[in-house]
């Protein structure tokens, strides 16, 4: 299966109003016919759990017809598609540490839940050879790594039942950062993907993004600039700014990149799988052309490790690549990912 170079979907069944009259209009067939001439070969598509199933835990068959949309047009114009649980009951990026909202890993009755759902969605797709699941968008807590690995275990035992070769897709925790997937086990199954997101320097790709504790408002975040300089502009944003900090790359660009993912890397090698980021990208509030200088030196360097990815985002969530913000750019940006 292709999962070379593709978007995200991101907004139209996640990170959303849950309601009809959203779904109805966000995603339509001509915005995969689009993206099926822009010379993609996949979209991401992330879904929270509400679309699907019901605060009780019963199936949502109104929501499925919209991931049967995505499905089927994804098929009619040659795109594979990443279904993605973006939010699980009981666990959401968005409560990172909250542990009583995000209980999922203290819960048997939570994680028996998240394994049927995958049961669930993976016995109806399991007959198009175009869908790869992905299990879960991004668990962020240290202390959960270990009971990740095993919830990771049940939920593809269960897949496997209902669609023994379909790719399975997902990533460590700490927002899927490249750094973490040494802490997955090596899986005992075939056709696993592991999966990194891809924001750094942070402070340049999220630059004036308002959900960023301590992020600067004011002023712009050049591309490329000194290491020393990121260094100081990343401080203040602690944990969120610390790859900057730590690095020991001399220039940025495609060395610290490279370093950057270079973990994600040793990690998938290690475990004789495949490696895809399935996030990045630069927020709509970044000057122009160091947004474009970003995309190129990053594809350059997923490329030379042969990582698949997934830009964020097509539409909207402050990265959507129609925007008006990247007219000057999109072209280029096109011709980057398709080469």
């Amino acid at each position: 299966m292709n999962l070379k170079r593709g978007v995200n979907l991101g907004g139209f069944l996640s990170q959303c109003e849950h309601n009809e009259e959203h779904y109805k209009c966000f995603i339509l067939e001509e915005d995969i016919k689009r993206i099926s001439e822009w010379g993609l070969d996949h979209v991401r598509l992330p879904i929270d759990c509400e679309v699907v199933e019901t605060e009780d835990g019963s199936i949502k068959p109104s929501g499925y017809v919209y991931i049967d949309n995505v499905v089927n047009w994804c098929k009619k114009y040659g795109l594979n598609v990443i279904l993605d649980l973006h939010k699980a009951y009981g666990y959401d990026f968005n409560d990172a540490g909250d542990l009583e909202k995000n209980n999922l890993f203290s819960s048997e009755y939570l994680k028996e839940r998240f394994v049927k759902l995958w049961d669930t969605i993976s016995s109806r797709y399991a007959s198009y050879d175009n869908v790869a699941f992905e299990l879960l968008n991004e668990v962020v807590e240290t202390d959960n790594a270990e009971r990740w690995n095993q919830l990771i275990k049940r939920a593809v035992s269960a897949i496997r039942k209902n669609a023994p070769v379909a790719p399975i897709v997902y990533g460590g925790i700490q927002w899927n950062s490249a750094g973490t997937l040494k802490y997955l086990d090596i899986p005992e199954d075939k056709n696993i993907i592991f999966t990194f997101h891809f924001y750094e320097p942070l402070v340049f790709t999220h630059q004036k993004a308002y959900w960023v504790k301590n992020m600067d408002m004011v002023n712009d975040v050049p591309y490329p600039e000194t290491m020393d300089f990121y260094r100081e502009k990343s401080k203040p944003l602690g944990n969120q700014g610390q790859a900057a900090v730590v690095a020991k790359s001399e220039h940025m660009g495609p060395e610290f990149l490279s370093e950057m993912v270079s973990e994600a890397v040793r990690a998938a090698d290690n475990a004789g799988v495949g490696i895809y980021c399935g996030e990045y990208g630069v927020i709509d509030r970044a000057p122009i052309q160091d947004t474009l200088r970003w995309f190129k030196d990053v594809d350059d360097v997923f490329r030379k490790y042969d990582i698949g990815c997934a830009v964020w985002n097509y539409k909207d969530k402050d990265y959507g690549i129609v925007g008006t913000h990247y007219d000057e750019i999109r072209d280029e940006i096109l011709r980057i990912w398709t080469k």
